[in-house]
């Protein structure tokens, strides 16, 4: 995997993101929090538990090895997730171009949320960032449907790699 390739993946995640954010905007407060009976409790709950555990990972980037993760009570609206996770996002992307293509490689030491020692290198947990993304904003598309509201646009990678090539 390569630095490029590294970048190429951010770009469909954020991609992926805009779309799935897009889709939840016109939802009424009471969807987006609505309890859906699923392994995160709602949408909004959904959609902040990407968003934090990324932010978690950021974290571990930068030394820090945080106990848990940011509540999706910090997030009551979907313009108040799109905000935080904006910054993250451009705090993320300047990490990554610092990191360079000599750093793709480089382990990071961090404790896990239980407290345990980890290790891991860097391509791996930002392949992870991006897969873990991937499956809960199915998740969310799922809860839009059951809830009668809209789903998302296509955030299939394919669609993404077609679209940069149109573009």
């Amino acid at each position: 995997m390569s630095h490029d390739d590294l970048i190429n993946l951010l770009d469909y995640h954020y991609w992926a993101r805009d779309r799935m954010l897009d889709a939840l905007d016109p939802l009424p407060a009471e969807q987006f929090t609505r309890d859906m009976n699923n392994s995160l409790k709602s949408v909004r709950d959904t959609a902040a538990h990407i968003f934090a555990a990324e932010m978690v990972w950021y974290s571990r980037w930068c030394g820090e090895s945080p106990k848990g993760l940011v509540s999706a009570d910090k997030f009551p609206d979907v313009a108040s997730l799109r905000s935080a996770w904006n910054h993250l996002e451009r705090d993320v992307r300047a990490f990554v171009d610092k990191l360079g293509p000599e750093g793709i490689g480089r382990r990071f030491d961090y404790a896990m949320l239980n407290g345990r020692p980890a290790s891991s290198v860097f391509s791996h947990i930002l392949q992870q960032v991006v897969n873990h993304g991937s499956y809960h904003r199915g998740q969310v598309t799922t809860m839009q449907r059951q809830i009668g509201a809209a789903p998302p646009k296509s955030m299939d990678l394919i669609t993404f790699y077609r679209e940069l090539e149109t573009a």
